[in-house]
């Protein structure tokens, strides 16, 4: 395949294919850039962040973020906000806290061995242009801790965290076909925390927790089996949760991202896709860097008459849903990428992979739906477009 390069200059343009879009790269110097998440301060300006470095599970992959200020046109150069030579530094997010206290929160992993992460976070009290010491906000020496999905803050001052548990079959490596998911519920401001199991959650990761108008709590996840995205509530506060169960839309073992905008309508960011459109599979997401972590372990197989986890289904389309009913239907939906979404290698130095994948979205002040999202895990894609873009797509 021939190498290309991508415009990564940060410039905001009009779509050359849709007028109604403007489009951006990220500043980067990264081979890899991947994950990204959104916050918009209220101050106007855009911040993103994601993790970037040579490969995915690799030691030197760390923490970065970009600034697009208000009525600027170009996003700043990426600052690294990790840099841990042991660990591989990934899922990063923001959270800016009722005090205005900005937080970086990420996972931080031992080679290509997500049963080893750990959550670590740091904190700015001048919206990013400085920041404290990083230190470690979960640990468990039993399970891999990872995050992907923001923090929700509770009308009763409760900040809940969703988490999923990286599980590994004991002697074997980790391959995901174990991951369960829990909230964390901290009610003093993030220094101590309670989990809360969601049950029968086998195989549901990457919780995305929205509180709509009557307070109640609507979870969507991601599917290890790439099948289905699946939802539970919850009406108490968080603190008990439904069994998860499929919806209508399919997901393919690949991150995705929702937001309640201001008039009630939930927007969902997602691959219209699953493991029913995918010709190879993988056994494991890192099966192609040495896992030093694991060396007394062996790899694990694709076991009959269990469900697996099913890696290398295609990342792609990048679509954007919109629910008018708090999720129970989604019958809007538009393509944001399309191609055939190759993703049975991560190798971004040689442009081998072809994903569109871990999508963010927010609805600006602007009232504008704001989405970030890798671009063939070379860059992070910036798209800006209204909800009717959604709606009036014929």
């Amino acid at each position: 395949m021939t190498k290309f390069k991508l415009d990564c200059s940060g410039k905001l343009n009009k779509s050359s294919n849709d007028s109604k879009r403007i489009e951006a790269y990220l500043p980067t110097e990264c081979v890899q850039n991947h994950a990204a998440n959104l916050l918009q301060l209220s101050n106007g300006d855009l911040l993103c962040t994601w993790f970037g470095g040579t490969q995915e599970g690799i030691a030197d992959i760390s923490a970065y973020y970009s600034r697009l200020n208000k009525g600027s046109k170009t996003w700043t150069k990426a600052v690294k906000l990790s840099d841990d030579p042991t660990r591989s530094e990934q899922n990063p997010l923001f959270f800016l806290d009722p005090d205005n206290v900005l937080w970086l929160l990420y996972t931080a992993q031992i080679s290509g061995n997500q049963d080893t992460a750990i959550v670590r976070y740091r904190k700015s009290t001048d919206f990013g242009e400085t920041w404290g010491p990083i230190k470690t906000l979960l640990e468990d020496p039993n399970k891999g801790i990872f995050i992907r999905q923001p923090i929700t803050v509770m009308p009763n001052g409760d900040w809940l965290l969703p988490v999923f548990y990286c599980i590994a079959k004991p002697g074997e490596k980790w391959i995901g076909s174990y991951d369960t998911s829990g909230v964390m519920i901290s009610k003093d401001k993030g220094k101590t925390w309670k989990n809360v199991d969601v049950p029968d959650s086998l195989g549901c990761v990457h919780m995305n927790i929205l509180m709509l108008k009557d307070n109640s709590l609507y979870a969507i996840f991601r599917s290890r089996w790439a099948d289905h995205i699946y939802e539970s509530r919850s009406i108490d506060g968080g603190y008990t949760w439904t069994k998860p169960i499929a919806t209508v839309l399919p997901n393919n073992n690949s991150s995705i991202q929702a937001t309640v905008l201001d008039n009630g309508h939930i927007a969902l960011v997602f691959n219209n896709s699953s493991a029913k459109d995918a010709k190879e599979r993988r056994v494991s997401l890192y099966d192609e860097i040495e896992d030093t972590s694991s060396e007394n372990k062996e790899e694990a197989k694709i076991v009959d008459g269990q469900k697996n986890a099913f890696w290398g289904a295609p990342r792609a389309p990048m679509s954007l849903a919109i629910s008018t009913d708090n999720g129970k239907t989604w019958p809007f939906i538009r393509n944001l990428d399309e191609g055939d979404g190759y993703c049975m290698s991560n190798n971004s130095k040689d442009n081998l992979n072809r994903e569109f994948s871990y999508p963010s979205i927010k609805q600006g002040l602007d009232g504008k739906l704001h989405i970030a999202y890798t671009y063939f895990r070379m860059a992070i894609k910036y798209v800006v477009v209204d909800e009717d873009w959604v709606q009036n797509s014929d």
